[in-house]
Formats: structure tokens, C-alpha cells, sequence
């Protein structure tokens, strides 16, 4: 008798398990449905490899989450309470939570271009009057629940039947062979850089899908560190600009020469290291609280020439999509040349920035002090030739590599203003002796340009004192994004600008004081005109892996994982501080705006 009493538990307990199977894989077809809204978000495929991929991607991933449900909150407990009236009223209940869970977390990646995670979470509670702009937010939560309950009752009922058709095992193959194939696929076109594919990476929630990188690191074959080269998305709604340009430039329109210095603190233009910009600058006009728009060269560019928020650079589309400021050059008849470094050019070559220009490059073997004396000379040689309006863009690296010319003469070592540990006081002083050489360079590619042309003066960002690459990196003090910005423009008197400025700045006052462009600025840039004063609330500095935003008062630094670190403005850590949610909900806004127009 008692033999008999476990079997009929264990039959009663295999039925269970079976029915929750098949619920789970009910629930797995019905999170399919609502995980379509992120490629929405994202843009639908357009081509037969991405259909296909994204078919037996989405089968595999949300059904395998499904069933990772089911072992984690109901199996135990199907074991645990063997009754079945209970354990569909449970098992329900969690399918609902977890189906509002998916819907919410879509809810915030097409608004924020993030997954939930508590940084999201708090983000999106103090947002939620925008999130939720209707009453489907009841609604849909209710039909959801009325529908799982419908469901788990349905396949209770019906459970012995669908187990004699034996479709169990057909389920699991077909289910398990779309999981490991959309993984291999993904290993090729990651090996393969096929774009179309990886540019699902992060679509959606909780996917890790493989990579050729890890795959080779597991089979020793190479090492998994290799982060060298960012990971690029593709969004196929990029609308950039938004509308059309509308610009007219003047015939006598100004020649137009912007020099851009790797490694440029703005505390470091003083009278002895640097005299000749010293004296410049306090002919023109001076912006005092100038940030760049990321704290690496490639950023720091990016928000220079396309004057739009840094987490755009990884979007494959910028591979292809040039500057409007180059765009309108191009069309108003400028000569553009770009004068710069073989490794500049090279990691410039990552997105469109230099695809309109004519470039002179040399080789960085020589050193780039002496890379930085040629380009001077290239600059001279070119500049006399021009016979129509031209746009040049110089770019020195010396300060970057802390870099002079052999025999140098430079200027004596002083104590560093700031507290440095031995070694970064040597690197401080070799510092000043690279600015002093890029100071004469200066002198002498502005001794022969024609004062009605307009000269614009910046870095690509700061310096720190440190060989670690990865520290530089992660650096977003004001040392490292703080720059210098100098524009000499005839008919202008010397002046300072003492609001805070951004490089997203640069592209809208060359677009509206020179070409008289009359699209808002909107349309093409994530800042406003220099000489506008503004009450900015904050500067996005960075990519879309980690970044700061700088405000009034205070600094963020986040990674894309949600976490953050909130600094003073002198950057010292605030302990106790939380973030700011409103200006962050801005930041994410902006960082998808081309895309949602």
C-alpha cells in the first residue's frame, strides 16, 4: 500500500513536471512576441541572413529564459507543494512578473538604449509619468494575468493528450539545435566582422552570445583580452541630419584653419611654458571653461567635427556617415586638407571624419615631434599654393607622447603646482617640454596666415601623469578633459568667455556664423553655438562604454553596466551623493535622438 502511495506521488509529480514544461515553453513563445518591440528599437533586418539569424536567435534565447524560470522558482517548488491547483496559481504569478519584467525592461531600452538593472530601475522609477503615458500600463498587466491563468488551466487539462502525440523531444532538439546554432553563427560573423549580424549583440536582455574571441581563447588558439577595437551597433532609423542643411555661404567667406593638439590641458598655457599661445590667446578670444567631448583621441574628435553626444561613435553608421560641418564644406566648394600622423589617420579611420578631406600623413617611426615639425611645413607650403577658400585641420601628437626633438633646447624644470609621485613628476616636466616645442610650431604656422582667416585653437583633450593606458582611459578628471579653446576671427575683439563651453559647440558656430545655416541646431548637433551663453545643465564626455557628465556642481562617472561614481568638481569622491536622474534621463534621450525622428 505505502509502495503504491509513492508511485501515484511520483506519477502525480512527473505529471506536474510535464505540464510545467510545456507552460514554460507557452511562456517562452509569449515573451518572443514581446521581445519583437526591441528590434523595433532597433530597426528590422534587411536581408535574408539577418531574418534568419534573428529567428533562430530569438527562439533559442527566450525560451531557454523561459525554462531557466521554471527550474529556478518552480521546479523547487513543484517538488516542494505537489498540488496542482496551487501550483498553477504560483506558477501563473511568476509567468506574469516575469512577462511585466520583459515589457518594462523593453519599455526602457526603447527610451534609454539600456537594459533594466538597478541603475536603469532608479533611472526609470523617477521617470515613470514619461514611461508609462497611458492607461495600457493596467490594462496590459491584467490581460497578461487573466491570460497565464487561462493557460496553465488549459494545458493542465490537456496534459495527458499532448504527452501521448510525444512531442516532447522534437520540442527540445528543434529548441536546443536554434540555441547552439544561433551561438556558431554568431562566432563566424564576430571572426568575420559581418555586422549584420553582431549588430544584435545587446538587443537583448541578459544575452551573452558567443564570440570568436572567446571561442579561440577556450580552444588556446588566442588571448581573450584583445579590447582594442570598439564594439560597433548599427541602427537602420539614423537620421542625421534630421532635416536637410540649409546654408549659404557668403562669396568672400573666410578661410578656415583649425589646429588640434593631442594632450592639451588648458592649465598648462602659461607664459613659460607655452608663451607664444599665452600672448595669442589674449589678442582673441579666450573660452575658459572649454570641455572636450571624450578624454581619448577618437572621441575627442568625433565631438569636435560632428558636434553630436560621444556615444554615437559606435554606431556602425558613422563608418559611412561624414560631418555635416564636412558635408557643407564639400558643397560650399572649400579645399579641405587634413594634416596629421599615420596613427591619427588610422584610428580616424574608424568612423567618416577624414573622408572628406585631402590628407597629408607621415610616419610616427620618426617620432611624432619630428611628424609635428613636417606637418608645420607641409601646412606653410600648402597654405601659399591655395588659390579658393580652404578649411585645413592640424593635428600635433607630440604632447600625447611627451615627445621633442633630439638636441632640443626647451625650458627649465619647475616643482608641479599639483601633489605627483617622482615619476610623474619627471613625466610632468617632459610635458612642458613637448608644449614648449609645439609653442614654436604654433608661431610658426600662424606667422604667415592671413589675419581675415579664421583660426580656431583646441586639444583633443587633457593629460594625465601616467603610463597606464587603462588609467587614461577611465580618467575623466578636469586635467584630462578640460582643453584649451582660442578663436581668432576677424572683426572680433579680445574677449573671455567665462560660461562653460563643450566641442559640441564648434560645428553649430562655424555652421551658423559662416555658412549661415538655418536649421536649428538640433537637427545636426548635441550642443549649441560658443557664443551663445546657455545654462547647459550637463556635458557628456566619453563613449558608450564608460563616460562622465558633467554638471553645475558635480561630475558622474558611469559604465554601461549602471555603475557610477559621483565626483565634486575638483573631483573628489562624494561618498553619500546619489545621482542626479533628471539630467541623466537627457543624456540617454540624446544618445538615441537621431534614431527616433
Amino acid at each position: 500500500m505505502a509502495e503504491r502511495k509513492k508511485q501515484m506521488s511520483r506519477d502525480k509529480i512527473s505529471r506536474l513536471v510535464n505540464w510545467g514544461h510545456w507552460f514554460a515553453f507557452f511562456n517562452g513563445f509569449l515573451a518572443m512576441l514581446i521581445g519583437s518591440r526591441y528590434i523595433r528599437s532597433v530597426g528590422w533586418p534587411d536581408s535574408t541572413l539577418e531574418w534568419g539569424y534573428l529567428t533562430i536567435s530569438t527562439i533559442g534565447h527566450f525560451t531557454f529564459l523561459a525554462f531557466l524560470v521554471y527550474l529556478v522558482f518552480i521546479f523547487p517548488v513543484t517538488l516542494v507543494l505537489p498540488y496542482s491547483k496551487i501550483l498553477r496559481g504560483f506558477t501563473a504569478f511568476v509567468a506574469s512578473l516575469g512577462l511585466y519584467a520583459l515589457l518594462f525592461d523593453t519599455l526602457i531600452y526603447d527610451d534609454y538604449g539600456i537594459h533594466l538593472s538597478p541603475f536603469a530601475f532608479d533611472l526609470a522609477w523617477q521617470d515613470l509619468s514619461s514611461l508609462l503615458h497611458s492607461t495600457s500600463y493596467i490594462s496590459v498587466p491584467l490581460a497578461i494575468l487573466v491570460l497565464e491563468l487561462t493557460a496553465a488551466n488549459y494545458i493542465w487539462k490537456r496534459i495527458d493528450k499532448i504527452q501521448k502525440k510525444q512531442w516532447g523531444n522534437k520540442v527540445v532538439i528543434f529548441v536546443g539545435v536554434c540555441f547552439f546554432a544561433s551561438h556558431l553563427i554568431h562566432i563566424w560573423a564576430d571572426a568575420t566582422q559581418v555586422d549584420k549580424i553582431t549588430r544584435y549583440d545587446d538587443v537583448y536582455p541578459l544575452s551573452y552570445p558567443a564570440t570568436a574571441k572567446s571561442f579561440m581563447a577556450k580552444s588556446g588558439i588566442q588571448n581573450e583580452d584583445d579590447n582594442s577595437q570598439p564594439r560597433l551597433h548599427a541602427n537602420s532609423q539614423l537620421t542625421y541630419p534630421i532635416t536637410p542643411m540649409q546654408c549659404s555661404a557668403p562669396s568672400d567667406a573666410n578661410n578656415v584653419l583649425m589646429v588640434v593638439v593631442d594632450s592639451l590641458r588648458a592649465d598648462m598655457i602659461t607664459d613659460k611654458t607655452m608663451p607664444f599661445l599665452t600672448q595669442y590667446q589674449q589678442k582673441n578670444t579666450l573660452f575658459t571653461q572649454h570641455y572636450t567631448g571624450g578624454n581619448q583621441y577618437l572621441t575627442g574628435m568625433f565631438s569636435l567635427l560632428y558636434g553630436i553626444q560621444t556615444s554615437y561613435i559606435d554606431r556602425i553608421e558613422f563608418r559611412l556617415t561624414e560631418p555635416v560641418l564636412t558635408q557643407v564644406l564639400a558643397q560650399q566648394n572649400y579645399q579641405r586638407q587634413l594634416f596629421t600622423s599615420d596613427e591619427n589617420l588610422q584610428l580616424l579611420s574608424q568612423s567618416a571624419i577624414a573622408s572628406q578631406f585631402a590628407v597629408s600623413s607621415h610616419s610616427d617611426k620618426r617620432g611624432s615631434a619630428q611628424v609635428d615639425a613636417s606637418i608645420t611645413e607641409d601646412f606653410n607650403q600648402w597654405q601659399a599654393s591655395q588659390a579658393q577658400p580652404w578649411f585645413a585641420l592640424v593635428n600635433y601628437s607630440s604632447p600625447r607622447d611627451y615627445d621633442t626633438p633630439a638636441g632640443f633646447l626647451g625650458i627649465e624644470t619647475i616643482a608641479p603646482p599639483m601633489p605627483l609621485k617622482s615619476a610623474e613628476k619627471v613625466l610632468f616636466n617632459q610635458y612642458r617640454q613637448s608644449l614648449f616645442f609645439i609653442d614654436q610650431q604654433l608661431e610658426q604656422l600662424l606667422k604667415n596666415v592671413d589675419p581675415q582667416t579664421t583660426v580656431i585653437i583646441t586639444g583633443t583633450h587633457g593629460q594625465v601623469f601616467t603610463s597606464n593606458s587603462r588609467e587614461i582611459r577611465r580618467d575623466f578628471s578636469p586635467a584630462n578633459v578640460k582643453v584649451p579653446l582660442i578663436v581668432h576671427e576677424a572683426g572680433r575683439t579680445a574677449k573671455e568667455i567665462n560660461y562653460r563651453t563643450s566641442h559640441y559647440g564648434l560645428a553649430p558656430t562655424l555652421m551658423s556664423h559662416m555658412f549661415n545655416c538655418t536649421n536649428p541646431v538640433t537637427d545636426y548637433s548635441s550642443g549649441r553655438t560658443l557664443f551663445q551663453p546657455g545654462h547647459d545643465e550637463w556635458v557628456y564626455i566619453g563613449n558608450s562604454r564608460v563616460f562622465a557628465i558633467y554638471q553645475a556642481k558635480e561630475a558622474t562617472v558611469l559604465d554601461r553596466h549602471g555603475n557610477y561614481q559621483i565626483y565634486n568638481l575638483d573631483f573628489t569622491k562624494q561618498l553619500e551623493k546619489k545621482m542626479s536622474a533628471p539630467e541623466l534621463i537627457q543624456v540617454m534621450r540624446e544618445g538615441r535622438r537621431l534614431y527616433n525622428n
